[in-house]
């Protein structure tokens, strides 16, 4: 059965990517009340599990705090506009974890002790969301802006130099920014949603057989 574009359940798909932006803009703003200690990323404690997703709970200022619920907004609206399917949704969430995880690939000398902030897991959306209208979307306008969102995100990249330095000093910003985390994100969105297509590609040609 199709939906017609104008049709109620046109956007259904997209209700869960716009969920995950909701959950994640919640629990950045219900941090904002809980010890920090207990929630940021810390390089010396990779056993304590929860610090892979509960970074995303605090934010060193209002600013960086309104900047990145602003950012879940956008997300969410972008998910929305482009029909994201839910399968796009299960990759940003598969991301959240790994955006943490690969903060550790920077070794233990690192300037980039302790991580607090949802700008990884956004730039980890934004790619996942990219990829997502490049490779699930039929209109030429949507694949075009999914190669938009992607060429922004690797601009972006290029310009903060992750690779150079874990941690820059940008004028916008009264702490260190984690530079690093928006690589990690980025990448682990960009493997969260390749491992996502395989295992729907994989569903695709093997239907479970009917009951």
């Amino acid at each position: 059965m199709s939906v017609e574009a104008g049709a109620p359940g046109a956007r259904a798909p997209a209700r869960a990517w716009v969920s995950v932006a909701a959950l994640l803009a919640v629990l950045a703003l219900l941090g904002a009340g809980l010890p920090s200690d207990w929630l940021v990323w810390r390089r010396d404690a990779p056993l304590q599990l929860w610090r892979w997703w509960t970074p995303v709970a605090v934010h060193w200022t209002p600013g960086h705090l309104i900047a990145n619920v602003a950012g879940c907004a956008l997300l969410g609206w972008l998910g929305w506009s482009a029909r994201l399917p839910a399968h796009a949704a299960i990759a940003w969430l598969l991301a959240w974890p790994l955006t943490h995880l690969g903060l550790w690939l920077d070794g233990p000398d690192s300037a980039l002790q302790r991580y607090a902030g949802l700008s990884g897991v956004l730039h980890a959306g934004a790619a996942v969301a990219g990829l997502a209208m490049l490779a699930d979307r039929t209109s030429g306008a949507m694949r075009a802006l999914g190669a938009a969102v992607l060429a922004g995100l690797v601009w972006k990249l290029a310009t903060e130099k992750p690779w150079a330095a874990a941690v820059a000093t940008l004028e916008a910003w009264s702490f260190p920014v984690a530079v690093l985390a928006h690589a990690t994100g980025a990448l682990g969105g960009a493997c969260a949603f390749g491992l996502v297509r395989l295992c729907v590609g994989f569903r695709r040609r093997h239907p479970a057989p009917d009951p």
